[in-house]
């Protein structure tokens, strides 16, 4: 028997007591039109749908590579086509098939389609797990078509899948869930039959619990839902309160609002924790974001603003790590993110400090908009058009270049703000080795010294 993504046993057992199913299982869209989220992928003519309409002929059905985090449709895409398709679907782990299974899927393919014109549909889950050698086994198939490949994974496929198989597949990236898709994916479990029936109803501050421990992810919601909803119908309760969800999920609600006073005021309180060098506070306030579900990018992205609003040059390296963080957050999600806003934020945190660079920019903006600005010196203006040279553009330029030190001595700044100090280093850490290198360089600029 050729492995199935879902036997007709099991699903047969499920028609005939569909309690004894899982509710994210009982839940799962039975065609594309009940997929949550990924709307990007769901547009008329796309692959997903030219797949499950059958396309034909040489503009036909591409293989795809669904790629994204856990729990945000990929198993779901796969079984919709598996119901919604007329071809044979077959399904491959790559956590426990191998080249021999590959094989045969493919044998079994060239006979389908040579023997009664049917064509096959392999979905393979987890295909970053295969070796080299096993995704190569794959390519005669996909190429020759002989199967139409839906390959998963939540890792990079750029890293972990082989060139030749994305250049014949199409990379399809699915978005993360929104709470508003999960707060409609809770409330159709909530009211409908192969839910929950209706059995109980759910009050906003356990639906915001709900969504925050759900991180995005669909199968952790209604696996959560279905635990709260158990336990609240146990103790004969009509509704599921916030209660009943923290007793069942074991985790403290985290008084945490990402679209109010909250939000900001934990984002406020890291950074401050930060700026003062205090890593254990800084740690707890990056915990409880984390915990509550706060987008990780949005971390990321305050972590970069203060390497260089209180770091700056003081550690060269705070902002360049600042940004391998983000990067790598974007890449990987939760909940291994969490591990590399760890990293970033004690290596800020533990950073020495300085603002210079801040009050710097700060102080020559506010001259700009005080209307500190003036004409630009002649000597600096564009001299590489026709009449420029007229106008006395360019004119008497020093080309630093040419220069002992490449440091030449003539006026750089407007009139209105010559002579003018913005930068005003200190020195702390190595902040201190450009406190002395823009000492020698005015001095320099001015004519004087050696």
């Amino acid at each position: 028997m050729e492995p199935d993504l879902f036997t007709a046993a099991a699903e047969e057992r499920q028609e005939k007591d569909p309690a004894s199913s899982p509710l994210a299982v009982r839940m799962r869209p039975r065609t594309l039109d009940e997929v949550v989220g990924q709307g990007h992928l769901l547009k008329p003519g796309s692959p997903l749908r030219r797949l499950v309409a059958g396309g034909e002929g040489p503009a036909g059905a591409s293989s795809v590579i669904l790629w994204g985090p856990p729990g945000i449709g990929k198993t779901t895409l796969a079984y919709v086509v598996s119901k919604a398709t007329d071809k044979r679907f077959v399904e491959l782990s790559a956590i426990t098939a191998g080249v021999k299974e590959v094989r045969a899927v493919i044998d079994g393919a060239r006979r389908a389609v040579g023997g009664y014109g049917k064509e096959t549909v392999l979905f393979l889950d987890e295909i970053h797990r295969f070796s080299k050698a096993q995704q190569d086994s794959l390519l005669p198939a996909v190429e020759n078509r002989w199967v139409t490949l839906i390959a998963a994974t939540t890792e990079n496929p750029y890293f972990s899948v082989i060139s030749p198989l994305l250049s014949r597949s199409l990379l399809l990236t699915l978005e993360p869930l929104t709470d508003d898709d999960l707060r409609g994916l809770l409330h159709r479990a909530l009211e409908e039959e192969r839910g929950l029936g209706g059995a109980v109803t759910l009050p906003e501050d356990a639906e915001a619990h709900l969504l925050r421990i759900a991180g995005g992810d669909a199968r952790r919601a209604l696996t959560a839902l279905e635990a709260a909803a158990g336990a609240a119908i146990a103790k004969g309760e009509p509704e599921i309160s916030l209660e009943t969800v923290e007793e069942t999920v074991d985790r403290a609600a985290v008084k945490y609002d990402r679209d109010g006073d909250q939000h900001y005021d934990v984002a406020s309180a890291l950074i401050k924790s930060i700026r003062g060098s205090d890593v254990d506070a800084a740690l707890h306030y990056l915990a409880r974001m984390i915990e509550a579900g706060e987008d990780p990018r949005f971390i990321a992205r305050r972590l970069m603003i203060s390497a260089s609003e209180d770091i700056g040059l003081a550690d060269p390296s705070a902002l360049p790590l600042a940004v391998a963080a983000a990067q790598a957050v974007a890449m990987i999600g939760f909940p291994e993110a969490a591990l590399t806003l760890s990293h970033a934020t004690i290596a800020l945190a533990l950073a020495p400090k300085s603002n210079a660079a801040t009050n710097a920019i700060f102080a020559a903006r506010a001259d700009v908009r005080n209307g500190l600005a003036g004409p630009v010196p002649a000597h600096l203006r564009d001299g590489h058009y026709k009449g420029a040279a007229k106008l006395g553009h360019a004119q008497g330029y020093v080309y630093p270049h040419d220069v002992p030190g490449a440091i030449a001595p003539q006026q750089y700044a407007p009139d209105a703000v010559h002579g003018k100090r913005y930068y005003e280093p200190t020195r702390y850490g190595a902040e201190a080795r450009y406190a002395d290198v823009v000492e020698k360089v005015r001095e320099r600029l001015k004519g004087e010294g050696g």
